[in-house]
């Protein structure tokens, strides 16, 4: 029999946070009824930007929107086959010809047909993302507008390179209204940047709990928590649920809680996961092991900051500090450096900065074990996995790897997947145990 170590209990937060994830797809596809505007672009997108277009303007992430294709697998599947019957090759993002399929065959992964967006506005840094939405404009005939953040590392930021993107991200406020022909709102602006950092440095606020042993997130659930920045970072509801789920975790830390009861080992993984195969997860729980969290899930949408002696702490707010943001310029200057400073965009550019970013979980999170995604559908996130397993490994972090596809299904192998962790769970010396 499994021995149950710690208590456990399900998160109180879990309804409220897929009510908010359907009103957000439901907003969406009924904008126009009211007047209002809808948009598309990633996840990553500075998307406080056209808020200051007014409060009845929607958005569409391209990214959750491809995973929530994926996990159809039927939807998922006439997708794919769409987009590689227009001549798309499939070693391309898995999410971008998930999204592609879906505008080609005109099918909304919600019900009906797809709401098609009034402007696509696009930040570029993945190898993918300038033509995910150059095609999608033209297959919408949707206008498109583009802020290039490939400025280097943030540890190499100087002043002239958060104005360059600063000064894109204002030519984007003067080409949203002339597209639109709303007039701009400041405030509004001012407000969703605020907004995008409270929720963004709360998220990492919740991440760095996990530190706690035992764990009181596991990764599977906590990949249904930060969707919620990958929606709507900028928004309001966003970063005050976040607050809600903060106080939450941080009261189960407080009690005890733990995610997984029988917590013997703590893992990490990397990259996106095969999103119709979460269960992997679950399996790794009949070892004991918890998978803690990941550069991604930390720091995709979570900003931090590294003090002195090395450590990550989640990034304080810049007014609280004493960073003025009471114009459209200051704003955007201090939201160009937070939007430069996110983890995950720094691995773009060095091996060496990936691997030390995932060396510092190691040691803050305690991590007994890493297991690396080698994901097909993601060329960008991919980029050098191989020499981070190498890197750690030197370190003396027991490394697993894994083939598969974050979006296409065709391109993971479940049994021989399941049969890599048996062997890496010997490796850590853990012996499956009965439910």
């Amino acid at each position: 029999m499994a021995t149950t170590r710690y208590p456990t209990e399900q998160l109180k937060c879990w309804k409220k946070a897929k009510e908010l994830r359907e009103q957000y797809y439901q907003n969406y596809a009924r904008a126009k009824e009211n007047g209002g505007l809808r948009w598309s672009g990633s996840a990553a997108t500075m998307d406080a930007i056209p808020a200051g277009l007014g409060r009845d303007v929607f958005s569409l992430t391209g990214e959750p929107y491809g995973a929530a294709i994926s996990i159809d697998r039927k939807l998922n599947k006439v997708c794919q086959d769409a987009a590689e019957s227009a001549g798309y090759a499939r070693d391309l993002c898995a999410y971008m010809r998930s999204y592609w399929g879906s505008l080609m065959l005109d099918k909304y992964a919600f019900g009906g047909t797809f709401p098609r967006p009034d402007f696509n506005f696009q930040i570029q840094i993945c190898c993918s993302h300038a033509k995910w939405y150059q095609v999608a404009g033209k297959i919408e005939n949707t206008p498109t507008f583009f802020v290039d953040l490939s400025v280097g590392p943030h540890k190499y930021l100087t002043e002239d390179r958060v104005m360059y993107v600063a000064n894109q991200g204002l030519e984007g406020i003067e080409w949203l209204e002339k597209t639109t022909g709303r007039k701009y709102d400041d405030e509004l602006f001012i407000e969703a940047v605020k907004n995008e950092m409270r929720a963004t440095s709360t998220w990492a606020k919740i991440c760095e709990l996990n530190q706690a042993r035992p764990a009181p997130l596991d990764e599977k659930s906590m990949y249904s928590l930060y969707v919620l920045a990958a929606l709507s970072k900028s928004s309001k509801w966003c970063a005050d649920f976040y607050e809600e789920v903060y106080e939450e975790v941080k009261d189960r830390v407080a009690r005890g809680i733990a995610a997984v009861g029988n917590e013997r080992c703590r893992l990490m993984s990397d990259t996106q996961p095969p999103w119709p195969f979460l269960k992997i997860f679950r399996y790794l729980e009949e070892f004991g092991a918890v998978s803690i969290g990941s550069l991604y899930t930390f720091g995709l949408m979570g900003v931090w900051e590294t003090t002195p002696e090395g450590r990550w702490v989640p990034r304080r707010l810049p007014w609280e500090i004493g960073v003025p943001m009471n114009t459209r310029e200051e704003a955007m200057k201090a939201y160009a450096d937070w939007t430069l400073d996110k983890p995950e965009f720094q691995q773009f550019y060095e091996p060496m900065v990936k691997t030390d970013m995932m060396m510092a979980i190691v040691k803050q999170w305690g991590v007994d074990g890493a297991m690396l995604h080698l994901n097909r559908g993601c060329e960008g996130l991919s980029m050098s996995i191989m020499e981070n397993k190498l890197d750690l490994a030197k370190a003396g972090v027991p490394v697993m790897t894994y083939e598969g596809n974050m979006g296409d299904e065709k391109e993971f192998d479940e049994v021989r997947t399941q049969s890599r962790v048996d062997a890496f769970m010997e490796q850590l010396g853990l012996k499956r145990q009965a439910a």
